[in-house]
């Protein structure tokens, strides 16, 4: 009886807390709304009187925050400061009578304000008093330092620019969560200074990379982002269609094969700093529109393309940040010149135990694959080159942390690459890692047409097995080819995973001004309003949706019977979702890492998807089997099973994972 007492207690302050939340989450939501209307009506009573804010179009802002407190300089009593005429957003303020303090801030910081009845005029004064933190205001005076000594401006002038409507989140101490952050950047922008610092990195940065080419002789241009074919990388494209042309198009998904084409037109050093589209899934390290740069030099092959890659990260990381030490993702990089080159065998052999150099049959090289846990993708023929890649990019990759130019890749994943005159098998190809992320791809590139209409050809056949990222035929580009191209050497390079490193950013979403992201539910409800006409909408009563399960086919339920004592050793909990991503190479497998309740984090890759995308499932609480052994998928230990509901509808597989109430804690035992 006692315990069913707590039980009774432990539920009834469950409920109670539930309903405190709810309450305190309404009071909040109404204050919040009287918050607005207060801002309207003061905006209303500002356009009744003949001042409304939006009505003036320009300001004379001639100072700047930094700027003014730089040069600074105490001049002596009884004279007057520096005069300045600034404007900028109120962050705060602080009423104290007759006189009251505030701080404005500009694109390049903050500065005190310090306004008196006395210096502005009692109705200049007066108006002062009813503006609110976050609206928009231009101010005259002189610059002094105060008796606390912050450096500020005596206000002699102040005027409202523009009324802000909606209040500041958080009392203006930062808006935090990250989902509202990259929705809505301009806020994230106003009340987290730091966040443009980021973006400044970001601007130094391509700009640095731009002066780092053009003192070499490269010329920038820009290509087509509107293509008939998909071309220059493996990769699944947007799909679009012009309507003059009646033809579908596809959004690029690499600059490659159009500067190519212009080596061949003999402008023999070429770059494009562009947006790249890629249809793929959302992680922390990819975005579906993301920015590269990709460049190529005639008469240079990949060991030059090295050099430059090297050149441009650790010179930016002097110039930008002061010295070649940087931290990323939890670790310590050194940028410093003099980076690692290693080849796939060698590389292979030393963090995976497998000499690929000693064996030559395709047969004998998938075995030994297999022997580690590692899996070939679906649609890879099984080859020796296919297991020595899927080799590296399951057991390998992972472990470089500092920079390390990994070379001569296999023929199968290089379509675009010179072979190897050593061995045919290989490329002449890298790929720079840092802090186990690809940074930059770079080739030898194979200028023979011939061989490239080979190569073009085994793509084609694997995307007829169902790999959709394999490359389409470039008819053009092989005409291209044939008018001769010198030998070239070509690289492409992640724009955002470099700022991502000289930021020290966990997510490619700090360095995205406006990252891709799912509509919100009241987002898609709004444009549903806005395409029906306005009296439909509101005399429309909500109608519940109905469901149609009459197409729904189940299975039969088991018939043999399992004793309760091997049931219940099956360890049923619900987790939360940390993290998840695709993981690469497979359409299918997405890689969770879970909060269990133990405290460590817990990896569980599931099949699902072709239902779910990644960043949809952050965050939800899910029902996972825990004391599963470990099952090796795609190199990867996946440690238990997450639950799903599947059924067939019209033959066709139906599956919805098993998302419960986010009230029940990491860890709890289902019974």
């Amino acid at each position: 009886m006692a315990n069913e007492t707590l039980e009774q207690l432990g539920n009834a302050l469950e409920a109670a807390q539930q309903k405190i939340g709810a309450v305190a989450e309404e009071v909040s939501e109404q204050a919040y709304n009287e918050l607005v209307a207060i801002r309207r009506e003061k905006l209303r009573g500002l356009q009744e009187a003949g001042n409304d804010p939006f009505e003036l179009t320009s300001y004379p802002q001639a100072d700047f925050a930094a700027e003014v407190k730089e040069s600074f300089v105490d001049v002596p009593e009884g004279e007057q400061g520096r005069s300045v005429c600034m404007a900028g957003r109120m962050m705060s303020k602080r009423v104290m009578g007759k006189a009251s303090f505030a701080d404005l801030r500009d694109t390049t910081g903050n500065i005190q304000l310090y306004v008196r009845r006395d210096d502005v005029g009692v109705e200049e004064y007066q108006a002062f008093k009813k503006f609110d933190i976050g609206d928009i205001i231009g101010v005259r005076g002189f610059v002094f330092r105060t008796k606390m000594g912050e450096i500020s401006v005596h206000v002699t002038e102040i005027v409202l620019l523009s009324k802000s409507l909606l209040p500041l989140p958080e009392k203006f101490h930062g808006l935090k969560d990250r989902e509202a952050r990259y929705r809505q950047r301009y806020v994230d922008l106003i009340v987290n200074p730091e966040v443009r610092k980021t973006f400044e990195v970001r601007s130094k940065f391509i700009r640095h990379m731009r002066n780092y080419l053009d003192e070499r002789g490269y010329m920038e241009v820009e290509t087509p982002v509107l293509n008939t074919i998909a071309g220059g990388a493996a990769a699944r494209p947007f799909v679009t269609h012009h309507n003059t042309l009646d033809i579908d198009m596809y959004m690029r998904i690499a600059t490659e094969l159009p500067l190519k084409r212009l080596i061949v037109g003999g402008i023999d050093r070429v770059y494009e700093i562009g947006r790249i589209f890629r249809n793929e899934g959302m992680d922390p390290k990819h975005n579906p529109e993301f920015t590269t740069v990709e460049l190529y030099q005639a008469y240079a092959d990949f060991h030059t393309m090295m050099d430059i890659a090297e050149g441009i990260l650790s010179s930016a990381a002097l110039e930008l940040l002061g010295g070649y030490e940087v931290e990323w993702l939890g670790e310590k990089i050194d940028l410093t010149p003099g980076w690692r080159r290693l080849t796939m065998v060698d590389a292979v052999k030393e963090y995976a135990g497998i000499d690929f150099g000693a064996i030559s049959d395709n047969a004998q090289a998938v075995a030994a694959a297999e022997a580690i846990g590692v899996e070939l993708p679906e649609a890879a023929e099984p080859t020796w080159g296919n297991a020595l890649y899927a080799c590296f990019d399951q057991r390998v990759e992972e472990k470089l942390i500092q920079p390390t130019f990994i070379t001569m890749y296999p023929v199968e994943v290089s379509p675009l690459t010179k072979r190897s005159p050593q061995d045919k098998r290989l490329t002449e190809r890298f790929e720079l890692f840092i802090c186990h992320s690809e940074m930059a791809n770079a080739y030898s590139e194979l200028n023979d047409p011939i061989d490239q209409r080979e190569r073009f050809v085994k793509q084609a056949e694997q995307r007829e097995r169902g790999d959709d990222e394999a490359e389409m035929l470039d008819e053009d580009f092989l005409t291209a080819l044939e008018y001769g191209m010198p030998p070239t050497g070509g690289m492409g390079m992640g724009i955002d995973r470099c700022v991502m490193l000289l930021t020290n950013s966990s997510t490619i979403r700090e360095v995205i001004l406006f990252p891709t992201m799912k509509p919100l539910d009241s987002d898609k409800k709004a444009s549903k309003e806005v395409s029906a006409p306005a009296e439909a909408a509101q005399a429309a009563p909500e109608v519940e949706e109905k469901i149609d399960f009459s197409n729904v086919e189940i299975e039969p339920l088991f018939q043999d019977q399992v004793d309760f004592d091997t049931f219940s050793k099956s360890d049923f909990r619900a987790v939360k979702v940390k993290e998840c991503e695709a993981v690469k190479k497979s359409k299918k497998l997405l890689k969770f890492v879970l909060d269990d309740g133990t405290g460590v984090d817990r990896v569980i890759l599931s099949g699902i998807h072709e239902y779910y995308e990644p960043e949809e499932l952050v965050g939800k609480t899910c029902i996972a089997i825990t004391n599963l052994p470990p099952r090796a998928m795609m190199g990867i230990d996946s440690c238990g099973m997450l639950i799903s509901a599947v059924h067939h509808e019209n033959g066709e597989e139906k599956l919805h994972l098993l998302m419960v109430d986010p009230h029940i804690p990491a860890g709890a035992k289902l019974y």
